[in-house]
């Protein structure tokens, strides 16, 4: 099965749950805001994480949400870190849904800084997806 996974992190915690999933799928993680973000062959589950900043995702993300074709990405699984709220999982699964992409109805939350255990609960996560 072919993943991917991106995310966008200002405070590194997103980016730390995104390296952990993107190990135990043997991929690489990569920034929405990196040129090579943009996926560019089919993959099955495209791992998509970010936080809540003032209320909503950032702009790097909404940006990315608007690139993604449906055509490319079997399905989307989304998963969040924040210090306060899960709101982001629901801003990015509809930004994935509205691009008509089947969006993985389990999500993943670490509420602020990943400790060991969380990244590997974020590890198996991943393992249980592909």
């Amino acid at each position: 099965m072919k993943t991917a996974v991106r995310y966008f992190s200002r405070s590194g915690n997103t980016k730390a749950v995104a390296e952990a999933i993107a190990q135990a799928a043997e991929v690489e993680a990569i920034s929405v805001d990196a040129q090579e973000a943009v996926i560019t062959e089919p993959v099955d589950v495209l791992f998509l994480g970010g936080a809540l900043y003032k209320y909503g995702i950032d702009d790097h993300m909404k940006a990315y949400l608007e690139t993604l074709d449906k055509e490319m990405i079997g399905k989307v699984a989304v998963f969040s870190t924040s210090w306060f709220s899960k709101h982001a999982i629901d801003l990015i699964k509809d930004g994935a849904a509205k691009k008509g992409i089947e969006v993985v109805s389990e999500s993943l939350y670490v509420r602020g800084k990943p400790n060991d255990a969380q990244k590997v609960k974020a590890a198996e996560y991943a393992k249980k997806l592909i």
